[in-house]
């Protein structure tokens, strides 16, 4: 059933011309119309002249105002390192008795880091892992021996982008709250990572077919996106 809320947001905005992210923000803002603080989602299409499985997007950014999220991060690392994970604000730190725990399902985490001698041990647990999205990767900087930087970038608003089989990407530029600029600046933060990751592909024409523009409540609208990606 349809709220009431729902039914006074604006129509057909997907059909609308595309336009100019930052035209789009102001519109977008005017729909979070609920009582909480909404997200505002970017979400993309890779061209569809791509041959399925070609493009397999899977890398971070960093978001320059943060995402607004409250992680939760888990670090399994040697004893020696305990004090840095700490320090850098994990929420979670542990050795081999902490793996035993996440082998039995104890999973209470959004983010997991591992150090890179750990890892050998934490490898035999993707079955577990895996399919939440939680194992660590040392493309992505969650497999590293500079544990503050892994983990006082996963506090401070790191994003992962990851095309699914269909080759769509969703993810969160920030809060309600935040102000046009930090989402500008999220936003293209974003796009330069595509940029690098266009020219890291054998790519024919733009690697993003479209892009649009929503919260978590309200509606979509389509960006005008940069030519050269």
């Amino acid at each position: 059933m349809t709220s009431k809320r729902f039914k006074k947001l604006p129509k057909k905005t997907t059909l609308l011309p595309s336009t100019e992210f930052e035209k789009l923000i102001i519109e977008v803002k005017k729909n979070c119309t609920t009582k909480f603080d909404e997200s505002i989602d970017l979400n993309l299409q890779i061209n569809n002249k791509q041959k399925k499985g070609e493009i397999n997007l899977r890398t971070v950014a960093n978001l320059p105002a943060g995402s607004g999220k409250k992680i939760k991060v888990a670090v399994v690392c040697e004893e020696n390192k305990t004090k840095e994970a700490k320090d850098a604000g994990a929420d979670l730190i542990g050795g081999e008795e902490f793996i035993e725990k996440m082998k039995n399902g104890e999973l209470n985490f959004d983010k997991l880091i591992s150090s890179t001698t750990m890892m050998v041990k934490l490898s035999k647990l993707g079955k577990v892992l895996g399919p939440k999205g939680l194992m660590p990767n040392p493309k992505l900087g969650s497999v590293t021996d500079n544990i503050k930087k892994a983990v006082t970038n996963a506090k401070t608003g790191q994003v992962e982008i990851k095309n699914d089989k269909d080759g769509n990407i969703g993810l969160s530029l920030g809060k309600k709250n935040f102000s046009d600029d930090q989402l500008i600046k999220n936003f293209n933060a974003i796009f330069e990572i595509l940029e690098r990751e266009k020219g890291n592909h054998t790519i024919k024409g733009n690697l993003i077919k479209n892009a649009f523009l929503t919260s978590t409540m309200g509606v979509s609208y389509k960006i005008k996106l940069p030519k050269s990606i």
